[in-house]
This record gives C-alpha cells, sequence and structure tokens, in this order.
C-alpha cells in the first residue's frame, strides 16, 4: 500500500485532562519510576557483584530486569513530562520509536519469562541434570533469542503500522504511543493491518506461555510428589508467586493486543496500560527477588562492604 502520510507528529491525550491531578499524578509516577530504576538496575549490579548469584535462575532475573527498566523507561518519562509541563506533543519518528522499543521489550520479557520457568522446571524435575542442562551456553542462547523474539516482533508492529496513511485526526487516545491506539487513526483500511497484528501477537503471547503452561505442570506434577509438607509448601509457595506476576502480565497483554482495534475502549486500555507499563516493572523485583534469601545476604554482604569503606576513609 502506498504510504500517503501527511502527520508529522501526534498528540498524545494522556492520563488526564484535569490540571488539579497532574501534579500528584506527576509525583507519584517519578517516585515509581525512581523506585523501579533503583530496584531493577540494583538487583542487575547486586548479581553482577556476587558470585553466589552467578547461576542461570539469577542471570535470567538480571535481564529480566534490565528489560524492565527498558520498557519503563520507553514509556514512563513521556508521561511524566506531559503531566509536569503539559507537553503532549509526539513527533512522527519518536512515536514509532517509542511504539518500537516497548513493544520490542514487552515481547523479550514474555520470552525470559518462558526461559525462567523452563530453568524451574529442570531445577525441581530434574535436579540431578540441571548443571550439565542449563549450561552457560544454553542460557546464553535462550537469553539471544528473547531478545531477537522481541525486537523482529517491534520491527514487525512498527512496519504494519506505519506502513498505514494517517491524514485525518493526529489525537492519539492514550499516554504513549501504543499499537492499538496509534493504528486506530488510520485513514486508510487496516483491516489487514489489523489481522497481522492480532496474528503476531497472539503467536508471540501463547508459545511463550504454553511453554510456561506445561513447565509449570510438570513442576506440580514433581511437588505433588514430594513427601515432605515443608518441601511441598515451600515449592507451592514459589510457584504461586511467579504464577501470579506471569498472569498479571499475560492477563493485561492478551486483553490488550489480542483483539481488534475496532474493539477497543481507549480509556479502558489506558487503565490496564498503566499496570504493564509502569506497576509490573516496579513490582518484579519484589517479586522475583526481594523475597529470596540468596539476594537478601548478597544485598546485606555489600551494605557491610559499604559500611566498611566509609569507616576506613572516615
Amino acid at each position: 500500500m502506498e504510504n500517503n502520510t501527511k502527520v508529522t507528529e501526534f498528540i498524545l491525550v494522556g492520563l488526564t485532562n484535569t490540571p488539579e491531578l497532574q501534579i500528584p499524578l506527576f509525583i507519584m509516577f517519578t517516585l515509581i519510576y525512581l523506585f523501579t530504576l533503583a530496584g531493577n538496575l540494583g538487583m542487575v549490579v547486586l548479581i553482577l557483584l556476587d558470585s553466589c548469584l552467578h547461576t542461570p535462575m539469577y542471570f535470567f532475573l538480571s535481564n529480566l530486569s534490565l528489560v524492565d527498566f527498558g520498557y519503563s523507561t520507553a514509556v514512563t518519562p513521556k508521561v511524566m513530562a506531559g503531566l509536569l509541563r503539559g507537553d503532549q506533543v509526539i513527533s512522527y519518528n519518536a512515536c514509532a520509536a517509542q511504539m518500537f522499543f516497548f513493544a520490542a521489550f514487552a515481547t523479550v520479557e514474555s520470552y525470559l519469562l518462558a526461559s525462567m520457568a523452563y530453568d524451574r522446571y529442570v531445577a525441581v524435575c530434574k535436579p540431578l541434570h540441571y548443571t550439565t542442562t542449563m549450561t552457560t551456553g544454553v542460557c546464553a542462547r535462550l537469553a539471544i533469542g528473547s531478545y531477537m523474539s522481541g525486537f523482529l516482533n517491534a520491527s514487525v508492529d512498527v512496519g504494519d503500522t506505519f506502513h498505514l496513511s494517517f491524514c485525518n485526526s493526529n489525537v492519539i487516545h492514550h499516554f504513549f504511543c501504543d499499537i492499538p491506539a496509534v493504528m486506530a487513526l488510520s485513514c486508510s483500511n487496516r483491516h489487514v493491518s489489523e489481522l497481522v497484528l492480532v496474528f503476531v501477537a497472539s503467536f508471540h503471547i501463547f508459545l511463550a506461555l504454553l511453554i510456561i503452561l506445561i513447565s509449570y505442570l510438570f513442576i506440580f506434577i514433581t511437588i505433588l510428589k514430594i513427601p515432605s509438607v515443608e518441601g511441598y509448601l515451600k515449592a507451592v509457595s514459589t510457584c504461586a508467586s511467579h504464577l501470579t506476576a506471569v498472569s498479571i502480565f499475560y492477563g493485561t497483554v492478551i486483553f490488550m493486543y489480542s483483539q481488534p482495534t475496532s474493539n477497543h475502549s481507549m480509556d479502558t486500555d489506558k487503565i490496564i496500560s498503566v499496570f504493564y507499563t509502569v506497576i509490573i516493572p516496579m513490582l518484579n523485583p519484589m517479586v522475583y527477588s526481594l523475597r529470596n534469601k540468596e539476594v537478601k545476604n548478597a544485598f546485606k554482604k555489600v551494605v557491610e562492604k559499604v559500611k566498611l569503606s566509609l569507616s576506613f576513609t572516615s
């Protein structure tokens, strides 16, 4: 289809038009974003510094933290700027870039979650073969495959969206350049583009989700065979926290992207989008790591080293 795009910039409606709410929302989003940065980047540094955390599980956790930092950063600073200055204008190219990085990191996260589920499957169901199965090479290939899938999916999504013509309204009824919200502005026939979006999104969502479900099916079968009540409850608790986070992430993604844009309520989408663009990246360090004894011990070691270094300098 020939691209007759006349729009050179878009206007983001944002989260609210009520002036009284903009400053409180700015403060809230700023605190959440700072907590997200500290939690995720701190987790990466902690894993790098402590050799006890140089295991496959923490390798995937460090990558997950980087991805959470990435897709939160792709969205949140622009939202904060809009709330503070009322600057809701975003250029055509900046909109495409924001869409690309958000779609890429969100897809990478889904495959990292699947890789983590497979890692737990091997650890629980095949503990004697764990070290020979989850080798450095296997972990690296799983991580590289996750990133390649994410950036390939983002390329398809952005190309599928921005080959359309935008010649009427340039007002995006969202707080960032989300695919359905931008695609809804097109003045050309978007039926084929919608089908491509639904097919590609569904493929990535359900492939990663299938890996997670199969992995946990075998994990639960193994857990049921554990004779110790203490071991049983510990395994169930570990799986429950992970599956809760997975359910939140996949629930919002499936709702958002596995339906045509004509069926979307933009106000509902904005509310749901806050969870997976702002809240989930903040919660992931706590859900996956901060409740872990090994991470707590590593954090205590770092704090003690800092105290010692400060005592020597003073």
